[in-house]
């Protein structure tokens, strides 16, 4: 038996209904019923195997910049655990990189879901800084994909819309493209999930400190999208307030669609020869 499902935002009173069609094989009849939906048992719904996914084929309205200079993934996991890259710029002393023991699973599972989750801001005051969002930046770099992150702002997550999913276009680098891209994405999530984006207009840069004088170059400066690292850039994020059931199930669907899902990354293993550092804030290789 095979089964379709459409979902048809038809008002009968206040509820949407969800329509199936139930076609049997070998026989030459279908039947078809309707389903009373909740705006929350419409997101179970997306989430189960009555919706197929539509993100694998319809991905022309973005591409991501392959003739510039990004990161070697191999060197993002070394910065990751303080070790140094191959390839210079991939890091900074300025911008700390390495990942404490429970950043390192929420980056693994990370990489296995195509999205990141974090809590709060995901600050750390030792650092002054994110580690955990900048490394994952800059494996979203390495990877030319955009960087999908949710936010639990919420600790039960018990209210309606208190978490934040946020999408970074910065790593596609191509920034004369951003606005139509993060359009088509809102009216797509829209479309979906009937969700609007929390902001008029997508947020460009951010308000965290710059450390030791490093430059975050402006949005118009498009050319340096070409040569320069991602921690230079400023990030051109899309965001949503979700309650945490909403945020899972976009995040999901957008890793799918921008195919961020890595299927055979494995477990992170502890590096030979790291130590810790000593009285280092930020940055560098041998810095706990």
């Amino acid at each position: 038996m095979a089964t379709t499902s459409i979902s048809m935002r038809r008002l009968f009173g206040s509820t949407a209904m969800t329509v199936l069609f139930v076609s049997l094989r070998g026989n030459s009849f279908a039947s078809a019923f309707c389903v009373p939906a909740s705006r929350e048992n419409m997101f179970r719904l997306r989430s189960g195997a009555l919706f197929s996914s539509t993100t694998s084929s319809d991905t022309t309205f973005w591409r991501s910049n392959q003739d510039c200079w990004r990161p070697d993934v191999r060197d993002v996991e070394r910065i990751s655990f303080g070790q140094p890259a191959k390839k210079k710029g991939t890091g900074s002393r300025g911008i700390p990189h390495r990942l404490n023991e429970d950043e390192r699973r929420s980056f693994d599972q990370a990489r296995r879901q195509g999205f990141l989750q974090v809590t709060g801001s995901a600050w750390r005051s030792q650092r002054r800084d994110a580690p955990l969002l900048n490394t994952y930046r800059s494996l979203s770099d390495a990877r030319g994909k955009p960087a999908i992150v949710l936010h639990k702002l919420s600790p039960t997550s018990s209210g309606e819309h208190e978490d934040k999913l946020v999408v970074d276009l910065s790593p596609l680098r191509f920034p004369d493209e951003f606005d139509a891209i993060g359009e088509e994405v809102k009216a797509m999530i829209q479309a979906e999930y009937n969700l609007e984006s929390c902001v008029d207009d997508v947020e460009e840069g951010g308000d965290a400190e710059v450390d030791e004088g490093l430059d975050i170059l402006e949005a118009s400066d498009e050319d340096q999208y070409e040569t320069r690292p991602i921690y230079q850039l400023p990030p051109f994020q899309l965001e949503w307030n979700v309650s945490r059931q909403e945020g899972k199930i976009i995040g999901k669907y957008l890793a799918e669609f921008f195919d961020t899902i890595e299927k055979s990354a494995s477990k992170s293993k502890k590096q030979r020869g790291v130590k810790p550092g000593k009285g280092r804030r930020s940055g560098g290789y041998g810095i706990g």
